[in-house]
């Protein structure tokens, strides 16, 4: 067992054994039940007084009642162990992959990491409920099972050994070895087929539009059917486990009798306890009845335990330093900034400088892979440099932790995500103690107040998955309103009038200019249109700066030296700033 699930399992190590120990009490109950039922089966056929039988008859009843007690508490204490368990795994599992968003998980299809945070950590709860427990209640009912009756008929017992050990470890050994591959396989598919599903899902109108229905339900059945056919076999080797566990129960009860019965021939053993003996035998083995069937569930724990670990031990892109410097606003820079995503890819930013005065706004325009939103990965520290230097205040963004800096910066994406919830829940995503008077002037300000006011459930309206109930420019409009809601000292919109007609872009990039006034303002934009309005331009090109116009010299109608100005600049040519 790997050291990150020892230590899920210590703060519940008290649960796991209390679990352990009704268990062992529950069998042990039924153990004495089976066992006195015996000597008062044959104690009664001998005829004597009844006071003799009173004894055996108050135990027989009072184990056949606590055994249905203990068996309640250990199904109480287990399903709360595992219930725990899965909620302290998946909290664990967040703290440890939320560092790798988004870079770090860019590896691994959406589908797939869904797999491994539900049915992968649902998996392990059998790891500890029936893949540990059920071995230490067998190891703690075979030495009760020697204690009582090594003293009736110690050749008896010593035949349990063989088919104890048979059905309690070489049984479940075997089952383990043979189910490794196909719970491995099992747990791939797994992963595939929620995968496929969920870009079945999410590409529907597209596969439609094309005509490939019948390929991707192809690739959706092809999964389907090895997850099946691993699952017929994991079924197979569980029906192996405990018809073996059967034949194994019945071999030993038949072997005690055949030491037994001899034993009472010669007197050495006293008739009435050949059926204590041999039912007590019996019984002995309800404890590794389950143990082929839980390392089968063992077999599949350890394999979505190593899926997890995969996506876990994926080292984080960005490190925040131990002793992380106080965030304060001040000029954010980019000082010769190379970045690329691969070794061999060609470099997204190459030797960009760029200085984010506090208060100002700057455009940041060029065409598509001209390197901006690689600048925004850099300055919310989702990416690290290369090369050169990413600062804030005159400090190296290594400084700082990336909570701290992401307090102060706020990022509206593109393609911004609106959750399945009220329009009034989604604004308040950005800040949940905000008043209503605060969520209707940032909506205002976007110009989607009235829009919200015309809707027959006003702010109550549900958006829809992924804001399927709403427009692509509705939908930009509440992320907008969102990030002004936010209060965030840095703002930088990413195509914030992307889905807005023309007139209604310049509109409300007016209104966004004038709510941001105050604020360090950074806008990326296609649209050459309204950037007067900025207090400075910068213009790239294939991961390059090429024009840097500030507002002051772009009003008396400067241009680059040997340049064309904003609208005209030749792409990966470097010029010198305005």
């Amino acid at each position: 067992m790997t050291s990150w699930l020892r230590g899920l399992l210590v703060p519940l190590r008290r649960r796991l054994g209390a679990s352990v120990l009704l268990g062992a009490l529950t069998v042990a109950s039924s153990l004495a039940m089976l066992a006195i039922s015996g000597f008062l089966i044959s104690k009664a056929a001998l005829r004597p007084p009844v006071l003799d039988l009173a004894v055996a008859i108050v135990l027989v009843r009072a184990f056949g009642l606590t055994r249905g007690l203990f068996r309640y508490g250990e199904r109480l204490v287990s399903h709360d162990l595992a219930l725990r368990l899965l909620s302290g795994l998946r909290s664990w599992l967040y703290t440890r992959l939320e560092p790798l968003a988004p870079a770090g998980l860019e590896a691994f299809r959406s589908g797939d990491v869904l797999a491994r945070l539900v049915s992968d950590v649902e998996a392990l709860q059998d790891l500890f409920v029936r893949g540990l427990g059920p071995p230490m209640v067998a190891a703690i009912v075979l030495g009760l099972t020697v204690g009582v009756l090594w003293p009736l008929a110690p050749a008896a017992v010593a035949t349990l050994a063989v088919p104890y050990l048979l059905a309690g470890a070489g049984l479940p050994w075997l089952v383990r070895r043979l189910a490794r591959r196909p719970a491995s396989a099992r747990a791939d598919l797994g992963g595939d087929l929620e995968a496929v599903l969920v870009e079945l899902l999410q590409g529907a109108p597209d596969i439609a539009a094309f005509g490939r229905e019948q390929a991707w339900l192809g690739r959706l059945q092809a999964v389907d059917a090895g997850l099946a056919s691993t699952g017929r076999r994991l079924a197979s080797l569980a029906g192996l486990g405990e018809g073996g566990g059967i034949a194994l129960t019945g071999a030993a009860t038949a072997g005690v009798l055949v030491m037994a019965v001899p034993m009472v021939q010669v007197g050495t053993l006293d008739g009435v306890w050949l059926a204590t003996v041999a039912l007590a035998a019996m019984a002995a083995f309800e404890a590794v009845e389950p143990l082929p069937v839980a390392f089968e569930r063992l077999a599949r724990s350890l394999a979505s335990a190593e899926r997890l670990h995969e996506l876990t031990d994926t080292a984080p892109p960005v490190m925040d330093p131990s002793k992380p410097r106080r965030v304060q606003l001040g000029v954010l820079a980019l000082e010769g900034a190379w970045l690329r995503y691969a070794p061999t890819a060609p470099w997204a930013l190459a030797g960009v400088y760029l200085r984010l005065q506090p208060g100002r706004s700057v455009a940041l325009v060029g065409p598509s892979g001209a390197g901006k939103t690689s600048v925004v990965n850099v300055l919310l520290r989702l990416r690290e440099l290369d090369g050169g230097r990413a600062t804030l205040a005159g400090h190296d963004l290594r400084d700082y932790a990336q909570e701290d800096l992401r307090r102060l910066i706020g990022l509206c994406t593109q393609d911004p995500h609106v959750f399945n919830t009220s329009l009034r829940e989604n604004l308040r995503l950005a800040r949940p103690e905000a008043t209503m008077a605060e969520i209707e002037a940032a909506a205002s300000k976007v110009r989607l107040l009235a829009w919200v006011r015309a809707l027959p459930h006003g702010w109550d309206t549900m958006v829809g998955e992924r804001g399927t109930s709403v427009s692509g420019g509705q939908r930009q409009r509440i992320a907008l309103a969102r990030a002004l809601l936010s209060g965030f000292e840095v703002l930088i919109l990413d195509e914030p009038t992307a889905h807005l007609d023309a007139d209604t872009a310049a509109s409300v990039m007016n209104d966004v200019l004038l709510a941001a006034a105050g604020k360090t303002l950074l806008v990326i934009t296609h649209r050459l249109e309204g950037l007067e309005r900025f207090d400075e331009v910068v213009m790239m090109a294939d991961g390059r700066v090429i024009e840097n116009c500030p507002a002051d010299l772009r009003r008396r109608g400067a241009t680059p030296a040997g340049g064309t100005g904003l609208a005209g600049a030749g792409a990966g040519r470097i010029v010198r700033d305005c």
